[in-house]
This record gives C-alpha cells, sequence and structure tokens, in this order.
C-alpha cells in the first residue's frame, strides 16, 4: 500500500501527536480530496495518513482496479497499523475520516476496529446500498452477468470494467444525475483530474459491492463518537441520516449549507467549514 503522510507544522518527531487515516471516495486517489483534508488537518496539529486502497492507485494488489470493500476495510485496519509503528504517533489518540465510499468503509471499519477512537465522515455513501438499489430483480441480473463474466475471465477472456462517471462532457444529458454531473467535473476535468484515477472499475468487483453494509453493526458496535458532515443539498445526504438514526453512541450530523456532494471534496468555503468542525470534534475526542 501507498501512502502520504502529512505532518502538522513546526513537526518535532520527540513528541506525541494525534493521527488520523483518511480514505478516499470510490475512484479517487490519495492525491486528491482524500489528501486535502489530510493536509488541511495536519494544519490544525494531527498527523495525517492518506492512503490509496489496495489494486488502486500506486498501492499494489492485483487484478487492478478491484473495488473489494472487505479489502478497502481492511485497507483501513492497515494504515492504523502503520500509524501505531510511528514513535511520533499517540497510539490511544487514533481517528478514521472518510470521503464518499471512504465515509462508508470508515464506518465500516470503526464498527470493529477499536483502535479508531473516532470516526468522521465528509459525504458519506453506503457503496453497497448504493449499488443494490431497489430492484432486486434487476439485482439478479446482474450478479448473473457478472458470473458469466467471471467464467469467462477465468477461460482467458480480457477484463470487463466499468466507469464510476461519465468520461467526457458528451456522455451528459438532461437525465444525467447531479451527482454524475459533479463527478464528472471533479475527476474527469482540470479540477481534480489525476492519471492514477483511471475511472474505471472491474465489473466483477460487483458481486463484493452488491454484499456490502456500511451499516450492518452500527447499533451494536459502533460506540466511538461519530461526526457526519454533510452538504444540505447533497443527493446522498440520506446516507449520513440512515447512520446517524442508527448509531447509539455519542453522534452529531452536521449540516454544511448550499454544499452538494462533491462540492465538500474541495471548494474551499464548504472545506473551511469541515475542517473547522472535524478539528474541533477529532480535538475533544482524541
Amino acid at each position: 500500500m501507498a501512502g502520504d503522510l502529512y505532518l502538522p507544522g513546526g513537526f518535532e518527531e520527540s513528541k506525541k501527536y494525534p493521527a488520523l487515516v483518511t480514505v478516499h471516495p470510490g475512484g479517487g486517489v490519495k492525491e486528491q480530496t482524500a489528501g486535502l483534508y489530510a493536509q488541511n488537518l495536519a494544519n490544525q496539529g494531527f498527523v495525517a495518513l492518506a492512503f490509496d486502497a489496495s489494486y488502486q492507485g500506486e498501492s499494489g494488489g492485483e487484478p487492478r482496479l478491484l473495488e473489494d470493500p472487505t479489502a478497502r476495510v481492511e485497507d483501513i485496519r492497515a494504515a492504523v497499523d502503520y500509524l501505531t509503528t510511528l514513535p511520533f504517533v499517540d497510539e490511544e489518540k487514533i481517528g478514521a475520516l472518510g470521503i464518499c465510499a471512504g465515509g462508508g468503509y470508515a464506518v465500516a471499519a470503526a464498527q470493529t476496529e477499536r483502535r479508531i477512537k473516532a470516526v468522521a465522515t465528509v459525504s458519506a455513501v453506503d457503496i453497497g446500498a448504493m449499488f443494490r438499489g431497489e430492484d432486486a430483480a434487476a439485482n439478479l441480473q446482474t450478479l448473473e452477468a457478472v458470473a458469466k463474466q467471471r467464467t469467462a475471465e477465468a477461460k482467458g477472456a480480457e477484463a470487463m470494467f466499468l466507469n464510476w462517471a461519465p468520461n467526457c462532457a458528451e456522455e451528459i444529458n438532461e437525465n444525467t444525475a447531479v451527482l454524475m454531473r459533479e463527478a464528472y467535473d471533479y475527476y474527469r476535468t482540470p479540477r481534480a483530474q489525476h492519471p492514477n484515477s483511471t475511472n474505471r472499475f472491474l465489473f466483477s468487483s460487483l458481486d463484493k459491492l452488491m454484499a456490502f453494509s456500511a451499516s450492518s453493526q452500527i447499533g451494536t458496535y459502533l460506540t466511538q463518537p461519530l461526526l457526519l458532515v454533510v452538504g444540505s443539498e447533497a443527493d446522498t445526504r440520506s446516507y449520513s441520516e440512515h447512520f446517524y438514526a442508527l448509531s447509539n453512541g455519542p453522534k452529531e450530523l452536521f449540516w454544511v449549507e448550499g454544499a452538494t456532494h462533491i462540492a465538500m471534496y474541495d471548494i474551499p468555503e464548504y472545506v473551511t467549514q469541515a475542517v473547522t468542525k472535524l478539528t474541533a470534534f477529532y480535538g475533544e475526542h482524541l
């Protein structure tokens, strides 16, 4: 796994610092919003680690561009492992921050990873629930197609990929969802485009994605403090509301007025509000 470690200003290796793991969205890489939040939180006195998911970005793993929720959750544990080896990290003060699908993965990890003492999300998504939707018959057809594709690939066929977002402006029309319009602008234009973020994932990821739930044990095992930061105009706001409703531990749902889902990734006025809130949250609970 490849990661970027962000250190506070005036860093002194002899001191002990609270530390954060930042988890990127589906299709993202560490150099995008996860790194931006890591840098901003390092500026507030935290050691922050942004990393590429296994099979993606600069991290290793085959097959490339697999989106496996089980591996994504394990990546978070591995990132915590790494932080505990650093002499300047207080291992009793480690938190997690996840953005979009990374938010769902961070919440899922915290349910059983007790070294995470506080967990926060920005524009959280339960990627399993998103891919399942509500049409069980359509899901079964998709799973049949995945099964056939896996057999074909086992026999030597080329891997099949899907796009996370529209690849070009010509793919966008009046019927394109706001989230997909925003995703194109963020991931496929100079706004935040990065060569390691290819906008593709393996079609055979779908069976794993559809089996995943970020929320299955929230009510029982997520006892750590939880902060959910979400834009008031986000079309994904229901995921944060759902996580909030399920949690029986200390929790807060923090609305950023006027922000959409992806506006929270990098628009300065919204990121500043989020970082201010996150700094106070982690400052209190780590």
